[in-house]
């Protein structure tokens, strides 16, 4: 989580709180780390890690945004601002596909 928020202070971006959400609560076995936090301007924000080996795809990219519809619906709230750190190569389609989300895409 450290390494998360020294990103986000780095782009200027301060929270109020940052939790970290179970998988299990999304029935998913993805090997990602999903946090939910507040910022300063009271937005509520998706933050998702996503630490892989492979290229990330356009597949890839259509789970994670159908792991925040779900989240929406398990929390009940609508995220304003949605941001996505990768350790892995972005296919240049599926960043496309991010950003025409609203996705910020952070590396």
């Amino acid at each position: 989580m450290k390494k998360i928020v020294d990103l986000l202070c780095a782009k200027g971006i301060l929270l109020k709180s940052l939790n970290e959400i179970d998988l299990t609560i999304l029935n998913t076995r993805k090997k990602v780390k999903i946090f939910s936090g507040v910022t300063d301007k009271n937005y509520f924000i998706f933050i998702i890690n996503v630490e892989q080996k492979s290229r990330f795809v356009v597949k890839n990219a259509k789970e994670i945004i159908d792991l925040e519809k779900r989240l929406e619906v398990v929390e009940n709230h609508i995220y304003k601002k949605k941001y996505i750190v990768f350790s892995s190569p972005l296919c240049s389609h599926a960043r496309d596909f991010l950003i025409k989300d609203r996705w910020k895409i952070l590396e």
